[in-house]
């Protein structure tokens, strides 16, 4: 990949606003983390695992690259372009 160009992202949106990513280490050590809508306080947990094996997921799993930000711009998420879907080359 041309190092002047960024991979496609997921991004994390809901109620038209990028959701908020929080980390938290617990007093044992364990990390996770948390995806929260800042309009309608939804909200995603995700647990971090070391080098994962994919195939104990099962059939089509996938690593994605996604977007984590504790203080997301509020502006309204525009829609993205139609053919950023087409054109993505990590899938």
């Amino acid at each position: 990949m041309d190092p002047t160009k960024t991979a496609n992202l997921w991004i994390p949106v809901c109620c038209e606003r990028v959701m908020r990513f929080n980390m938290f280490v617990q007093k044992n050590g364990t990390v996770y983390g948390s995806l929260v809508c800042t309009v309608c306080s939804k909200s995603v947990a995700y647990e971090l695992e070391h080098q994962a094996d994919l195939a104990a997921y099962g059939d089509g799993a996938r690593a994605l690259s996604m977007l984590g930000s504790p203080k997301p711009p509020k502006d309204v998420r525009q829609k993205v372009d139609e053919d950023a879907a087409l054109n993505d080359q990590t899938i």
